[in-house]
């Protein structure tokens, strides 16, 4: 008896990660590439898991600074991040960070405002697409809070994808570990919808709780010793 439909991604304990009946070996091969680079690009894999297919060029540009754009911080939210003791862990600040971007949720001010329930899937798939653009530059800011002087901290080149901005913020400018990133990212993008954090999110957004806060609950989840504290 299925117990989980699950649409974006499978895990098969033989074959792998597939995205939309893709495994990763053809998601490397067919996604579009960054110009000079050999992975795939973040976006699209995004893409991909959203619509079932890769984005044309202009979906991939015109998506590409829609991500951008979105994933600038609330000052008040970086500044608060950015404040974060240095022996708190990654993962605390990580739970932490993305709520404090909370207060900007879309979902959470129209449910506030009254709207009716066959529209709650729209400014939650906002929501979404910011936690998913945002949480690169949480990240980043963590990683220097911890490692780092997040005083020097690179800012975000709107010339560069997801993947080599990230890696840029992070301060590394060797456009082979950009490309690595771009790989990491796209290989842990989606992971089926049973384990902790995926299972820990669907169950907080069951409570209409908005993606910021269902998010969070799955870094909670993924924070937990018997998940390795997280990757």
């Amino acid at each position: 008896m299925p117990g989980l439909l699950y649409e974006t991604s499978k895990l098969h304990h033989l074959d792998g990660i597939t995205y939309r009946g893709k495994d990763l070996y053809q998601v490397r091969e067919q996604s579009p590439k960054a110009p000079g680079g050999s992975e795939p690009l973040p976006e699209a894999a995004l893409w991909l898991l959203l619509t079932g297919e890769f984005p044309t060029d202009s979906e991939l540009r015109e998506f590409q600074t829609e991500i951008f754009n979105r994933g600038t911080l609330p000052a008040d939210a970086e500044a608060l991040i950015k404040s974060f003791p240095k022996n708190m862990h990654p993962m605390t600040q990580l739970s932490a960070g993305i709520l404090a971007c909370q207060p900007s949720s879309k979902f959470a001010k129209a449910y506030n405002d009254g709207i009716h329930k066959s529209k709650y899937w729209d400014p939650t798939f906002e929501d979404a697409l910011d936690v998913c653009a945002r949480v690169s530059r949480i990240a980043a800011i963590i990683f220097h809070n911890c490692y780092k002087d997040v005083k020097t901290m690179p800012k975000a080149d709107p010339a560069l994808d997801y993947g080599a901005n990230y890696a840029q913020m992070l301060g590394f400018s060797d456009k082979t570990f950009w490309d690595l990133m771009r790989l990491y990212i796209v290989i842990h993008a989606d992971h089926e919808g049973g384990n902790v954090s995926a299972h820990a999110t669907h169950l907080v957004g069951s409570t209409l709780a908005d993606p910021y806060l269902s998010f969070s609950a799955g870094m909670n989840g993924l924070a937990g010793p018997l998940h390795g504290l997280a990757n």
